[in-house]
């Protein structure tokens, strides 16, 4: 997948996740991307693990969320005392 792509895919996914995880006051669009890239990279090697796969962009856009989404949940979980 082109750099460009990633960017806007990992962005999406990591704003998506923000808004899910209810932290979407407390980050910019730079961390929303950042957390959206990070979430791809969790859910690559996370979704596997459990038997799961999926092609294409939406495949990485739904892997990038979930990922970002388990990204959230552990900062929250150092942050705050509880997921959410």
């Amino acid at each position: 997948m082109s750099l460009i792509v990633m960017l806007i895919v990992g962005g999406i996914a990591g704003w998506l996740a923000s808004i899910i995880m209810r932290t979407d006051a407390q980050q910019g669009i730079i961390l929303n991307i950042v957390v959206g890239i990070i979430g791809g990279v969790i859910g690559g090697y996370v979704l596997p693990m459990v038997g799961l796969s999926f092609a294409g962009w939406v495949g990485y856009l739904i892997t990038a969320l979930i990922g970002a989404i388990i990204l959230l949940a552990i900062v929250n979980l150092f942050r705050r005392g509880s997921v959410r």
